[in-house]
C-alpha cells in the first residue's frame, strides 16, 4: 500500500478501532440512492430561459472553472433549490 494522506490514515485508523458498523438493509438502502439518483439526473424537459449577457458569462466562467458545461451548471443549480438544499440570500437595506 502506498502512502496515505492524513484524511485516509484517519479513515484507516476508524475503520481498524472498529468504529464501523453495517448498514442495516443495505440492499434497500443502495436501492433507494440508485433510484434518487436516476431520478436526478434524468432529463425530461426542456425549458427556455433569457438570461442578462453578463450573467451568462459569469455563469459560463465558473462553469469552466469547475471543468463542467454550463448548462450542467445551471440545470445543477435549479436542482439544488428545488430540492431545498440552495437558499436566497436576504438583502435588506440598512436605513
Amino acid at each position: 500500500m502506498g502512502k496515505l494522506d492524513p484524511e485516509e490514515r484517519e479513515l484507516l485508523e476508524s475503520f481498524e478501532r472498529g468504529e464501523w458498523k453495517p448498514i442495516p438493509h443495505q440492499s434497500n438502502e443502495l436501492a433507494r440512492y440508485r433510484q434518487s439518483a436516476k431520478d436526478t439526473f434524468r432529463k425530461d424537459k426542456r425549458v427556455s430561459v433569457r438570461l442578462s449577457s453578463r450573467d451568462l458569462a459569469t455563469i459560463q466562467k465558473r462553469a469552466l472553472a469547475e471543468g463542467i458545461p454550463y448548462q450542467t451548471l445551471i440545470a445543477s443549480v435549479l436542482h439544488k433549490y428545488a430540492d431545498g438544499q440552495l437558499a436566497e440570500k436576504s438583502h435588506r437595506l440598512q436605513s
